[in-house]
């Protein structure tokens, strides 16, 4: 059975609004949570980027039982792997068996140049990557690691840890990117594009060494009451998805996104968001996921009414994928208070 995750976006939302949000999805039965790791959000819109780790503890502590996961960028830039692995070491230390992953990445200048260093090149970034895997795995394996480079580590060593080590994912968003990945990572996360193209990083990544690794996926929709609506919240919320990856791995700030995006009309969102109104149409794209072969599927709703989003997930879409299973969304411990933040009761 594929598990469906919801991700939890701290780019839109304050920390406490994504408590009360994970808080429903579980109850409205999701799997599991992602959460993305931001010092600064794509928008002026947005507004928001609490610390993630800090809060991911917070959200295990606050939901029952579903696991989580997160997306992060151990490079030596905001976090020296050795902190990464300490953090990652503590969180499944407490909530055994619910932080089964940590996916990794080469970054964005946008959160990683607030050190004052240079923002280096591609090759350069993959390159530290994948040191930083290496030193992450050894200190979970507790050994006392040094290094001379391309990050600079003296004798560290992680004193806690847990019974069962994250596994280490693949970020990746071209060919070229999975391939290069196939042959270390232990599974690989990508978002939705068009099949064609979502089907070339499949098979890098398998022609790379992944074979027999899992595939995970996120993708971003635009969930609403009408068309119109879906598409008009995707365009105010998420247009700097628009921007190709080369572009935005080197810009700074949110106003550099804002201008960039200048130029881009609603209707050229269909490439990089799933648009509908219709719960079916939902379903049968993640339907076509399945049958490509990924195994862990997380939802980004990209507006800001996470609430409906969650509420008809749970009637209408999560159901189809459950054989037997009760429409998790009729719960009535499902609520929203009167500041529009969904709790239970």
């Amino acid at each position: 059975m594929t598990l469906i995750g919801y991700h939890a976006s701290h780019e839109q939302f304050s920390p406490s609004e994504l408590i009360g949000y994970v808080q429903a999805a579980e109850a409205a039965g999701f799997d599991a949570v992602m959460s993305s790791d931001h010092l600064t959000p794509w928008s002026e819109r947005q507004g928001q980027s609490g610390f993630a780790w800090a809060w991911l503890g917070a959200a295990l502590q606050a939901t029952r039982a579903i696991p989580f996961g997160i997306i992060t960028i151990p490079m030596g830039w905001r976090y020296h792997p050795a902190i990464t692995a300490q953090a990652g070491a503590t969180i499944a230390e407490m909530f055994s068996e619910r932080l089964p992953w940590i996916a990794v990445g080469s970054g964005q200048a946008m959160n990683e140049h607030v050190i004052g260093e240079r923002w280096p090149s591609k090759s350069e970034r993959n390159e530290r990557l994948l040191a930083a895997v290496e030193i992450i795995r050894d200190l979970w394996s507790g050994k006392l690691v040094s290094r001379a480079g391309p990050i600079k580590v003296d004798q560290a060593r992680i004193h806690t840890l847990p019974d069962e080590i994250p596994r280490i994912v693949a970020g990746a968003l071209s060919p070229e990117t999975a391939e290069w990945a196939g042959g270390w990572a232990d599974a690989l996360i990508t978002i939705n594009q068009p099949p064609d193209k979502l089907r070339k990083i499949v098979d890098a990544f398998r022609r790379g060494g992944g074979e027999e690794k899992p595939l995970y996926l996120q993708t971003h929709v635009s969930y609403a009451g009408s068309d119109e609506d879906a598409r008009a919240n995707a365009f105010e919320q998420w247009r700097s998805n628009a921007i190709s990856a080369a572009i935005s791995e080197t810009l700074r700030l949110p106003e550099e996104f804002d201008e960039a995006c200048l130029k881009v009309r609603p209707e050229d969102l269909d490439e990089h968001v799933r648009i509908s109104a219709d719960p079916q149409q939902h379903v049968e794209w993640l339907e076509a996921d399945v049958a490509m072969g990924f195994e862990e599927i997380y939802i980004h709703n990209v507006g800001r009414n996470q609430c409906e989003f969650i509420e008809v997930y749970g009637r209408e879409v999560l159901p189809v994928f459950r054989a037997g299973a009760t429409a998790a969304a009729s719960d009535p411990s499902i609520r929203v208070n009167l500041k529009g933040r969904p709790g239970t009761s």
